[in-house]
């Protein structure tokens, strides 16, 4: 009797789970503890959209928001590797003299010596790869820090920048160019746009769907059919709203969907494969990793490696944007920028948690108080006043729900 009871309560919370109730309930539990995951940066993101736009309505114009995406991109790549790092709980200073240097490898193999565009970039992004190599080396082999590795390539690669670029100090890059074009003019055709809509919401609920299969055979809750479709109407919904009110003036640009696909193949490799599940696992507790037999040299090795390339691509990008790499390349706040997007979407200092998303929202938060802001005609010292409370704010929110995920695992 008391078996029977005790199945017929397990079916019973397995179904409540499937369901909308249960798939709120799940948030709300989660939440106590202390696993917040995007909903702080989402909901600070829309009450900054909500002040900006009473202080200026062109805040949220449909061109505004189409500049707004473009700035975003370049720095918004190099905080995607910032994640990588933070996720083992380490770092990486140097990412904005890694992208300044890459600019200017790019503009003096393509301008200076004319090879070829994409062998310049090619050239840049190994050049990216080989030093996060050596990072890990160090990191590795001698035990030294990665705060100290890492100040020292800041220093070391915006010295080594200086002296690619020569007396010269600038070197524009052709406007006709195909990466200039792609970082400034190309924008994706409204029907694409929304063939790309369809797409992520059919994807979403594949996805949804197999997922739900694999728990339901290994006897675990899972999200309905209705559900899976109602999150995939959603996403359509509100993805088809965006291109419609973007397409108003320019649309989406290229370099803005190139981001957002980094995005998902991170987000993909962090959360579906061998390898994102070892990173988390470093980054949770490497002790307890390497009793796994996780090779924890191996990760620690592809994450900085996978930093310094994104932080070359996102160089790229910038100098594409500006059309020119020049001594101030990676330079001033993009280093810093970087590191906020990534902490302020949500990926933990401490190590562990996080996901490739909070690149992407974190930098939209940043990108959003530099372009309200300076629709206001304020000066950029408040644009890093600012900046610096938010970031204050995330980590706050961050260490408060790590006390709450420990208080909570010990009850």
């Amino acid at each position: 009797m008391n078996s029977t009871l005790t199945t017929d309560r397990q079916d019973e919370r397995l179904s409540g789970n499937e369901g909308l109730r249960g798939a709120i309930a799940d948030v709300v539990e989660r939440a106590r503890g202390g696993d917040l995951g995007v909903i702080p940066v989402v909901v600070g993101l829309i009450v900054i959209w909500t002040v900006l736009q009473i202080l200026n309505p062109i805040f949220l114009s449909s061109a505004n928001l189409v500049n707004l995406t473009l700035e975003s991109a370049a720095t918004g790549i190099i905080a995607l590797g910032i994640v990588c790092v933070l996720l083992v709980g380490q770092i990486d200073l140097s990412v904005g003299s890694v992208s300044g240097l890459s600019g200017a490898v790019l503009a003096v193999l393509f301008v200076v010596k004319g090879l070829p565009v994409w062998l310049a970039i090619v050239a840049a992004v190994i050049m990216g790869a080989v030093i996060g190599w050596v990072y890990a080396q160090l990191f590795n082999r001698f035990g030294v820090p990665s705060f100290v590795i890492t100040m020292a390539g800041l220093l070391a690669f915006l010295g080594l920048q200086l002296y690619v670029l020569g007396t010269k100090g600038s070197i524009n890059l052709p406007f006709d160019s195909g990466l200039v074009n792609f970082a400034q003019l190309d924008f994706v055709p409204a029907w694409l746009s929304y063939c790309f809509a369809v797409i992520a919401a059919v994807w979403l609920f594949g996805s949804g769907y197999l997922h739900a299969q694999e728990r339901r055979r290994a006897g675990l809750s899972a999200r309905s059919l209705s559900m899976l479709l109602i999150r995939s109407l959603a996403l359509l919904a509100v993805l088809a709203f965006v291109v419609y009110y973007l397409g108003q003036t320019r649309g989406i640009g290229w370099m803005f969907i190139f981001f957002v696909a980094l995005v998902l193949i991170m987000h993909y490799m962090l959360s579906r494969t061998k390898w994102g599940r070892a990173v988390y696992a470093v980054g949770g507790n490497v002790e307890a990793a390497r009793r796994a037999g996780i090779n924890v040299k191996a990760v620690y090795t592809s994450v900085f490696v996978l930093c310094s390339s994104f932080a070359a691509v996102g160089g790229i990008l910038a100098a594409a944007r500006l059309a020119a790499a020049n001594q101030s390349s990676g330079s001033g706040d993009v280093n810093l920028n970087a590191i906020a997007a990534a902490v302020i979407g949500g990926t933990s200092l401490f190590g562990g948690r996080g996901t490739a998303f909070g690149a992407l929202l974190g930098i939209i938060v940043i990108q959003s108080i530099s372009s309200g802001l300076t629709l206001l005609n304020l000066d950029s010292s408040i644009r890093f006043v600012v900046t610096g409370i938010v970031l204050l704010l995330a980590v706050v929110v961050d260490s408060i729900a790590r006390k709450s995920r420990t208080s909570h695992g010990r009850a």
